[in-house]
């Protein structure tokens, strides 16, 4: 499906954490085959695998004769001494994005490097992007297009219901770490909002988020905000019944023990979280590379949410293929038209002067990213009809 290499080998499906082919058999297995990313070259350095991507590594560019070296996949160690070698002309971080393929950003300064209880972080100042932060080796962020993400995915759900006043916002995962902060900022931009619940499982990415990013940091500083240092899953399953007007879900991909967050009983819990006529915001992959699993999120949930669910979509420059996905759904309740912003940004009272401007998200850009190519209708039957 997403290349010559994958034809001729039938698509599994994931729906209830079991692979099956179109024949109707079925066997345990956590990613379907056409998901599972390009082997390291060097399977000996133990390079961490994921499902979309490959862990990125360094590599020196010699401008006189424009051949590439690659220093490193993945060993910590090794990549700290590479990219401390002063006898560099010039370093690329390579961010692989799907077999056959890989973003290259080339490296001012490394500014930050250790490893938490969960993960190896890094930051490092670009040429392009200015500073990227960089957990297990994927890219989850850069200084030039993190405003597309952190407002899409706040602003999509938040505009679309009327004075949304409980809000929480998690890295939800399995066990697997990964970066939520900049999803404050955007949500604090609703006066009608009264408390944002922030779930965040990684403290040093907590403090890194503070001390190299601080326009996203700017969160910490409101009172709605209440931080909770842990895995969100569990932080919501104790939530009261109903509590949230709005859930706002920044996932891990679906491999592993994070297989669960595209499975029914993880939607059931974000479901009765909800008031009635309550959305949620779901990170949903690329529509480039993953239709098959946006057909199995969208089937649960439909059958989940009763109300609206949609299917939304834009461009990130430094994520897989270029795109990231939404899926927004609403329970069971008064009326929610996702499409049509019932709560505009431009009309909210002060949203637009507020402490960081807003870069990407407006109205027409929210009624756009419902427009969904061809390809995508064609190949996921739940957004048919």
């Amino acid at each position: 499906m997403e290349g010559g290499a994958e034809r001729g080998s039938e698509c599994q499906r994931t729906t209830g954490g079991r692979a099956s082919s179109d024949n109707g058999s079925s066997k345990a297995t956590s990613i379907p085959s056409c998901c599972l990313k390009a082997r390291a070259s060097a399977p000996e350095l133990d390079a961490k695998c994921h499902s979309t991507v490959v862990s990125g590594w360094f590599s020196e560019i010699q401008p006189s004769s424009g051949i590439g070296i690659c220093l490193l996949c993945v060993s910590w160690d090794t990549l700290v001494h590479f990219c401390f070698n002063e006898s560099l002309n010039e370093v690329y971080f390579n961010n692989p994005m799907w077999p056959g393929e890989s973003h290259s950003l080339k490296v001012e300064k490394i500014l930050f490097k250790d490893k938490s209880k969960y993960q190896e972080v890094l930051v490092f100042q670009s040429s392009a992007y200015g500073k990227v932060l960089v957990l297990d080796g994927i890219v989850q962020l850069t200084e030039k297009d993190e405003c597309v993400y952190q407002e899409m995915i706040t602003h999509l759900p938040l505009c679309s219901i009327e004075s949304p006043q409980n809000v929480i916002s998690g890295y939800f995962i399995g066990t697997l770490p990964s970066y939520n902060a900049g999803v404050w900022y955007p949500a604090s931009l609703h006066s009608s909002v009264k408390l944002i619940d922030i779930c965040e499982i990684d403290q040093m990415v907590i403090d890194v988020s503070k001390k190299f990013f601080p326009e996203l940091a700017i969160g910490f500083e409101d009172p709605r905000v209440h931080l909770h240092v842990g895995d969100a899953i569990e932080f919501l399953k104790q939530a009261p019944e109903g509590k949230y007007d709005a859930i706002i879900v920044d996932s891990s991909d679906p491999v592993g023990p994070a297989q669960e967050l595209v499975e029914r009983p993880f939607f059931e819990t974000i479901a009765r979280a909800l008031r009635s006529g309550g959305v949620l915001c779901n990170m949903a992959e690329s529509m480039w590379l993953h239709t098959h699993l946006i057909q199995d999120m969208l089937t649960i949930c439909r059958d989940i949410f009763k109300g609206s669910v949609r299917y939304a979509w834009a461009s990130v420059p430094t994520y897989p293929s270029g795109v990231i996905g939404f899926l927004l759904c609403a329970t069971e309740g008064p009326p929610v038209d996702f499409v049509h912003p019932i709560n505009p940004i431009e009309k909210l009272d002060g949203a637009l002067d507020y402490r960081r401007e807003i870069k990407f998200y407006n109205s027409e850009i929210h009624r756009a990213a419902f427009a969904l190519p061809s390809f995508v209708r064609r190949e996921v039957e739940a957004l048919r009809g």
